[in-house]
């Protein structure tokens, strides 16, 4: 995958998250969710965009790093969602393979960025 691939990806991503909370009910549960959430999926793409402008390769790793935190974060917070709902929603499924599959991309970026 081009890195340029993955800027879209993380773009795609958080879009996708937030169009998913608007279906949430409204509930004190549900709410707290849907703040914490909205701030993690969209923070993975906007600190792995930040990343890509990076003034040292130490910088470059600190933001991907960040944006892998972010990726747990969200996957935590969507599988929450799941059972706290007893949701079986396609979307749902979908984000939260997403949200792995960009935690295992992420994680191997960094350690790539180790081990140079």
């Amino acid at each position: 995958m081009k890195e340029n691939d993955l800027l879209k990806r993380t773009f795609n991503f958080g879009i996708s998250c937030l169009k998913f909370l608007r279906k949430l009910e409204s509930n004190p549960e549900n709410n707290l969710i849907r703040f914490q959430l909205g701030k993690s999926c969209t923070s993975i793409g906007a600190n792995y965009e930040e990343s890509q402008a990076g003034s040292s390769k130490a910088d470059f790793t600190n933001k991907v790093k960040i944006a892998l935190r972010e990726a747990r974060e969200t996957n935590y917070w969507l599988r929450i969602l799941k059972e706290l709902n007893d949701n079986n929603d396609e979307s749902l499924e979908s984000l939260i393979k997403e949200s792995q599959e960009l935690k295992n991309i992420l994680g191997a970026i960094v350690v790539k960025s180790n081990n140079k």
